[in-house]
């Protein structure tokens, strides 16, 4: 089975939980995980940006990718994210971090640097290459500074054999419907964008890596796999009653947002670690209103 058969459907980019201290709350990111498989979604993606891996130290992440594997034991799929904008530190990651049963890597495309269309197809190519598990690119402007083109994404699909996918977060449904033209017929496409989901799944993406199925698995999941079902109808009565949500997500930070919504429903500490700050009391009201309504 190819990459883009076993990562059809939802991905939850979970969250690491924190104690009052600020140390990384297990028995909580347990509880989450059990919630979130029960509920439905098809796989799990550990150490992605939205588990605050910029303030995690090497040995928090590689207890947390042990930690989730263990958990876990197989009833889903496991990736792990491995970035940077430091190619040859990234390349000694992917060949030193516990992998062995993660089905693939997700890379963030180099933030700050802000390097070239060629540098950006070097740097993915070299970590391929290096890689012991496919590759998932990851385009995220928003955060990084620079947009992978939709060419670039097509020539690493083409070219570089261990590039298996793209998480597009370009906030761009036309990049996406180019790479959703070209792409292989094995290379795997899901959006990084939760609010724009419904309309991808019509363009054809196989799924979504998410923030908000942390917090609303179920629904959310369920939506999606209406959308490659192409029911829209089904789809959009699940999708409408979460776009305020998608708003209270991303209004100040992710993940403070997301982190906001799990603390009102008990699954974790409204903890985060600078340079992120809890939700303003303002939103955060919001939020608890929310959860309060529709608990």
């Amino acid at each position: 089975m190819n990459i883009r058969e076993q990562l059809k459907g939802t991905g939850v980019a979970i969250v690491t939980p924190f104690k009052e201290n600020e140390s990384v709350d297990f028995d909580s990111l347990g509880q989450l995980i059990d919630s979130i498989i029960d509920n439905g979604v098809e796989y799990v993606v550990t150490l992605g940006t939205t588990g605050e891996t910029p303030t995690l130290e090497k040995q928090e992440k590689l207890d947390i990718i042990n930690f989730t594997f263990e958990k876990i034991n197989g009833r889903v799929p496991v990736i792990v994210g491995i970035g940077g904008n430091n190619t040859k530190e990234v390349i000694e990651q992917v060949q030193t971090y516990p992998l062995e049963k993660a089905t693939a890597v997700l890379s963030a495309c180099p933030y700050y640097s802000k390097p070239s269309q060629e540098g950006i197809f070097q740097h993915y190519k070299l970590i391929a290459e290096a890689s012991p598990k496919p590759i998932i690119l990851y385009n995220v402007p928003g955060r990084t500074g620079r947009n992978m083109e939709a060419n670039t994404t097509l020539r690493l699909a083409h070219e570089v054999a261990n590039v298996a996918g793209i998480k597009e977060a370009g906030n761009n449904i036309s990049q996406c419907i180019q790479i959703l033209k070209d792409r292989p017929d094995n290379f795997l496409v899901v959006s990084g964008d939760d609010d724009l989901v419904l309309p991808e799944l019509a363009c054809g993406i196989d799924g979504v890596i998410s923030v908000i199925a942390n917090c609303f698995p179920k629904q959310f999941s369920d939506m999606v796999r209406a959308g490659l079902k192409f029911d829209f109808v089904t789809a959009k009565k699940l999708n409408d009653p979460l776009l305020e949500v998608y708003n209270l997500l991303f209004t100040e930070n992710n993940p403070a947002g997301v982190k906001a919504f799990l603390s009102e429903q008990g699954f974790i500490k409204n903890i985060t670690r600078l340079p992120v700050t809890p939700l303003s009391d303002s939103v955060y009201q919001k939020v608890a209103a929310f959860v309060n309504k529709n608990s």
